[in-house]
């Protein structure tokens, strides 16, 4: 993938949506739509109006693994059902990417399968060679960056971050900033990702980022699983999945993950009174960025409503929430540009020093394959 200006990495690169409604560039409607199963657009399908109505006919969603403190995922499921009157359910709340995979693997056609997908982009990648995932094209879509979106459409990125090390600082003396500081003795036990990263997507990028901050490169993640491995040896690394019921209750008192997970459960501690001092680094030696990609299900439950609910993800009201959530949106500078930005929440991301860069398809899938293949052997023993 080319290295694109730091403008261009979380934000698309074209002017933004005509009139600025979810609805501007679908409603113009085609001779003979298509059902909404095989529709590729919602012009295709017969225009927004109609797509819309389809969707709310069919009155349900199936979604899996989107937590609702998981940048903002609460407040889109709400606002996607007040907009539309569709019931959103949500499988396994917690789980993982490839647990997203899986899930569209095993409920092919007994009615249970995800009818849309939120992963982190390596694994969209694998589901879409996999022929699991659908062509669709958001109105937005001309607009996302074309390094950051499938070009037959079966997936398109949708929100990013940087990873960083969330530390309790009532429990940790001197909280770290960089990776090089998590070898310190001080952090015994402490040292903790967000989830394993042969399923995980922040686990993953948690690995990749210690690979850069290591001498290691995107085509080279094995520097990362060795620092994760010198920090078991050395009793530093915390086996324990971080999460924020982990964080509350001390259990996991530094955690390797997404800027916008940590800057988030700051606040939710803080609304909720919860004893912990929660503090964010985004470490400069380990400087890594990626997004998370949308997609929908080639064999979708409610193909209508999964179709709407992208549209939704991609529209201004969707990508604002996002940013409400400190999560980037991938057409930020778009409404920027036509203002429909939401100002007051873009100033408060934290400042990221640095064009960032990211790795390839072909270099993502390499680090996969030597994540699944070493992780559990070189780390966890």
């Amino acid at each position: 993938m080319p290295t694109p200006r730091l403008r261009t990495a979380f934000v698309a690169a074209l002017l933004a949506l005509v009139g600025g409604s979810l609805g501007a560039c679908g409603d113009k409607p085609v001779a003979e739509p298509s059902a909404p199963a095989v529709a590729t657009s919602a012009a295709d399908a017969g225009g927004m109006a109609a797509l819309t109505a389809a969707a709310k006919k069919e009155g349900a969603l199936n979604t899996i693994a989107l937590p609702r403190d998981w940048a903002n995922y609460g407040a889109l499921i709400d606002g996607f059902e007040k907009k539309y009157g569709i019931k959103v359910a949500v499988e396994n709340p917690d789980g993982t990417s490839q647990d997203e995979i899986d899930a569209l693997k095993e409920h092919r056609r007994d009615g249970r399968a995800p009818d849309a997908i939120d992963v982190g982009d390596s694994f969209a990648q694998s589901a879409a060679r996999q022929g699991l995932l659908t062509p669709y094209e958001v109105a937005e879509f001309d607009r996302i960056p074309e390094e950051q979106k499938d070009k037959r459409a079966r997936w398109a990125n949708n929100y990013g971050g940087y990873i960083s090390i969330g530390c309790d600082a009532k429990r940790v003396k001197n909280c770290p900033s960089t990776f090089a500081d998590l070898r310190k003795p001080e952090y015994k036990g402490q040292v903790s990702l967000n989830g394993n990263p042969t399923k995980s997507g922040s686990a993953f990028a948690g690995v990749y980022a210690a690979a850069l901050a290591n001498g290691g490169a995107f085509g080279d993640i094995q520097p990362g699983i060795d620092f994760f491995a010198e920090l078991a040896r050395n009793g530093n690394f915390n086996p324990v999945e971080s999460s924020p019921e982990t964080i509350a209750e001390g259990r996991t008192p530094i955690s390797i993950d997404w800027d916008f997970l940590n800057l988030g459960y700051a606040d939710q501690f803080r609304e909720k009174g919860v004893d912990v001092d929660w503090r964010t680094a985004i470490p400069f030696d380990g400087s890594f960025a990626e997004y998370y990609a949308s997609a929908v299900n080639r064999d979708a439950p409610h193909p209508a409503a999964a179709r709407l609910w992208q549209e939704y993800l991609f529209s201004p009201e969707g990508q604002n929430l996002r940013l409400g959530a400190y999560a980037r949106p991938v057409l930020m500078e778009a409404m920027a540009e036509d203002g429909t930005l939401d100002k007051a929440a873009a100033e408060n991301l934290p400042t990221v020093e640095g064009t960032p860069t990211f790795p390839t398809e072909g270099q993502r899938e390499k680090a996969r394959e030597t994540v699944n293949r070493n992780w559990a052997k070189d780390v966890l023993g």
